[in-house]
């Protein structure tokens, strides 16, 4: 069978090697000096102000919208658009903290939010915010987005949990709004088992950010910080200043083994990179020279670092009939993300508008997807492009 990921690391065996002798030799296991190392690097690669790691990457976009509500800039009732297709974890804190959540449909030929969609949703309910899903390693426009929702002072943040590592001619996706949640679970471009960020250029909402991570005290925020904020909530007792709980948060910090493995993996990502774009080229090479299937429209990216491989088919019949072609070769597939995200009985249960989103609808009648990894070998694409063909 060739699965949805082989292995649970990128060189799997020097890693699980590393991460052996460093759980042997470490006295602390909790939070300190190895997930602090990996957020000033993750920072550097992802070339932003600030990175916080935190135990998943669902944590990461509850405490975003928890850190986002606690400085003001949103407020219940708010209507928050987000990509209808997309995870569970994206909108279940919307619903969860009191905002109205609002679904954006995708274009077919990109798979992702584009900003057509934004106007045509705004036309009709005010948006506060839009929480954008980079859809298995691609984008839409996020420049034109990013345009138009400062000159209607939309709040953009950026689920980039699929696209590490994907750039466009004008940046890295993951930047271009106010805040971008990571993934490092088992099977995204690089894995510390469980694992997840949140990348920053806002300072104060990085120190939120920190805050929310940790019950809502400031012991992991700088002395500067932590003096200005004690000084203004006049805590000036030295014996429970460190037992001062500021805002609403949560305990959703990572382990030293996250961050170590953070590292171990971020050191051989731009390989892991490397390598997923060369295979997406040459599986789409074989791919496109069969009619029955969609080409997604990439020419605005610069760099594509896929997560997986999409199939979106022409007709339902077609995809019905391919997704039995890759079931009988033994090649793992799945729907794309969770499909339409409104027809999630979580979604039906709490948010009783629906819209009409006819793109995402037809990704998740007639599309599927495999996966896309460095260990997939010269029989594995062969298996695949078979299938392709048939």
């Amino acid at each position: 069978m060739i699965p949805l990921m082989k292995n649970a690391f990128y060189k799997e065996k020097q890693t699980t090697r590393a991460l052996a002798e460093f759980i042997a030799g470490s006295p602390k296991l909790s939070m300190g000096e190895q997930c602090e190392a990996f957020e000033i690097a993750f920072a550097e690669f992802q070339n932003c102000s600030d990175c916080v790691l935190y135990n998943s990457g669902g944590s990461a976009n509850l405490a975003l919208i928890q850190a986002i509500m606690n400085l003001g800039y949103l407020q219940p009732g708010d209507a928050v658009g987000f990509s209808a297709l997309t995870w569970a974890t994206n909108v279940m804190p919307l619903i969860q903290l009191g905002l109205i959540a609002v679904p954006l449909d995708v274009a077919v030929d990109t798979l992702n939010v584009m900003q057509k969609d934004i106007v045509g949703r705004q036309e009709k309910i005010p948006l506060k915010a839009v929480f954008l899903t980079n859809v298995l390693g691609f984008s839409g426009d996020l420049p034109a987005i990013k345009s138009y929702c400062d000159e209607q002072n939309i709040l953009v943040l950026e689920d980039n949990c699929e696209a590490l590592g994907t750039v466009l001619p004008e940046g890295r996706t993951g930047n271009f709004g106010s805040a971008s949640s990571f993934s490092f679970f088992v099977a995204h471009h690089m894995s510390s088992i469980e694992g997840g960020a949140l990348c920053t250029d806002n300072g104060d909402l990085a120190a939120m950010l920190r805050m929310v991570r940790a019950n809502g005290w400031d012991r992991n925020l700088t002395e500067e910080q932590q003096k200005r904020l004690r000084k203004s909530y006049k805590i000036t007792d030295e014996f429970r200043d460190k037992y001062t709980f500021y805002d609403l948060g949560y305990n959703l910090r990572p382990t030293e083994i996250t961050g170590f493995l953070g590292l171990n993996q971020l050191a051989i990502l731009p390989e892991n990179i490397d390598i997923r774009g060369k295979l997406y080229q040459e599986l789409e090479s074989a791919m496109l020279l069969n009619e029955n299937f969609m080409r997604i429209d990439h020419s605005h990216i610069k760099t594509i670092s896929p997560f997986s491989f999409p199939v979106i088919c022409k007709d339902q019949e077609l995809a019905r009939q391919y997704m039995d072609v890759f079931k009988a070769a033994e090649v793992e597939i799945r729907p794309i993300i969770s499909g339409n995200i409104q027809n999630q009985p979580f979604y039906k249960k709490h948010v009783k508008e629906t819209y009409d989103t006819p793109g995402t609808d037809f990704i998740d009648r007639n599309g599927f997807y495999f996966g896309i990894y460095p260990e997939l070998s010269e029989e594995d694409l062969a298996t695949i492009k078979e299938c392709f063909l048939k």
